[in-house]
């Protein structure tokens, strides 16, 4: 997926979850690699690095 669309995403989680968000993509992330699929658990987990810097320019 491309940046610009992970940013998107991750920026719409946010903002429907708030600071439960980074956590669901977390779980999202592990979910995909237990199931082997790591494709879409590196996607989660550029997600959540998203995320977590979104929450950091809220909380400046």
């Amino acid at each position: 997926m491309e940046t610009a669309k992970i940013t998107q995403y991750a920026r719409a989680l946010f903002e429907a979850h708030g600071d439960k968000a980074e956590a669901e993509a977390a779980q999202k992330a592990k979910a995909h690699e237990e199931a082997g699929e790591t494709a879409e658990a590196e996607v989660w987990r550029a997600v959540q690095r998203a995320i977590s810097q979104i929450r950091g320019a809220h909380q400046g």
